[in-house]
């Protein structure tokens, strides 16, 4: 299925129906008063967080939702039926927008969630509703009030504790594959990846994150070139990067010079996405001699001036990745270990 992380929706509620003017008609009942009911209310249009879902691809073809409006109320003292609801399945992580003004009005973040977009308008009332002693013979009634009618923009997000982020063909795919459950498409050449990939990691019993694999990042990605300038923002939810380097390039190109390309277009990208913590893994140690990786290792980190983890693997032989996973998660619990809001204490027991 084609990954789209962003669409637009028109939605229409339902509006309500109209209120009855009636009187009640009996055998020697020549008075029998008003007994016109109330109109339905319009169908609400919901939002729900499906976590089977990770793409926006069908709201591509599925523009227009309406709901239907309530039922007019009617003699005898009957009220409308409600009209409808419409729900509408979501990945997790969609955030919905208002498509004019950009306000970001919702955000799905948990499985399951659900929300109202949309309120139907509430039914008018009939005129049983202004009898009184002194209006013993009501002839006023008010139509139904209209729905809620917006244009939507939706955007994914995807929710990963750990992204990978490199110059394309520097083995992200193949790591996500060594470690998760994820099997992206792998092949000797550049932009294999062309959609984010979402892989669960299993540290042990009960313990686990989540890793996304992205499009590969080229110089001048956030000026759009290249495909990982569509991806970043699924950078943005996650609690780590792993910045993936090729340290052994088929071709003359300077791995230093690359891994200093992508921290500039993250910084170009988002200020705050730069300043999310970031670790250094460096890939393809298979493809160097034993003898020569450490020296290469050492001038590699020397020249790039970073000062965070380094971790020195092969992917593709899996070696090292164990302990990168353990790391991993390890700063992936302590994080949200520190998200989590203080537990308030009963004066009472304290």
């Amino acid at each position: 299925m084609k990954f789209v992380d962003e669409a637009f929706i028109d939605i229409a509620a339902g509006d309500g129906g109209n209120g009855c003017v009636s009187f009640r008609h009996e055998k020697y009942k020549e008075f029998g008063g008003p007994d016109g009911g109330d109109g339905g209310r319009g169908g609400h249009i919901f939002a729900v967080a499906d976590p089977n879902l990770n793409t926006l691809v069908d709201f591509r073809f599925s523009r227009r939702h309406e709901a239907r409006r309530g039922q007019h109320g009617m003699g005898s003292d009957m009220f409308g039926a409600a009209g409808d609801d419409i729900t509408l399945k979501m990945p997790v992580g969609t955030i919905i927008s208002d498509a004019e003004t950009g306000e970001v009005l919702f955000e799905l973040l948990t499985p399951g969630e659900t929300i109202i977009i949309a309120k139907g308008g509430d039914g008018g009332f009939g005129n049983l509703r202004y009898k009184s002693a002194i209006n013993r013979a009501p002839r006023q009634k008010t139509p139904g009030w209209p729905g809620e009618r917006k244009s939507l923009k939706l955007e994914l997000k995807v929710l990963a504790d750990v992204g990978l982020l490199g110059m394309p063909n520097a083995g992200k795919s193949t790591l996500i594959s060594a470690v998760s459950n994820a099997r992206p498409r792998i092949a000797d050449y550049p932009f294999t990846t062309l959609h984010p990939n979402l892989g669960v990691v299993r540290v042990g019993p009960e313990q686990s994150f989540v890793v996304a694999d992205l499009p590969g990042l080229i110089e001048g990605a956030s000026e759009g070139a290249g495909l990982g300038h569509q991806f970043l923002r699924h950078l943005q939810r996650t609690r780590l990067l792993l910045h993936v380097v090729d340290l052994a390039p088929f071709d003359d190109t300077d791995p230093v010079a690359q891994a200093k390309a992508i921290v500039g277009e993250l910084k170009k990208y988002d200020a705050a996405l730069y300043e999310k913590p970031r670790w250094l893994v460096l890939n393809k140690l298979d493809m160097i001699p034993p003898e020569e990786r450490a020296a290469k290792v050492k001038d590699f980190v020397k020249r790039l001036r970073f000062k965070g983890p380094v971790f020195e693997i092969s992917a593709l032989t899996r070696e090292g990745c164990e302990p990168l996973v353990k790391a991993v998660y390890q700063h992936v619990k302590a994080q949200q270990v520190a998200e989590q809001p203080p537990t308030e204490i009963d004066p009472r027991f304290a």
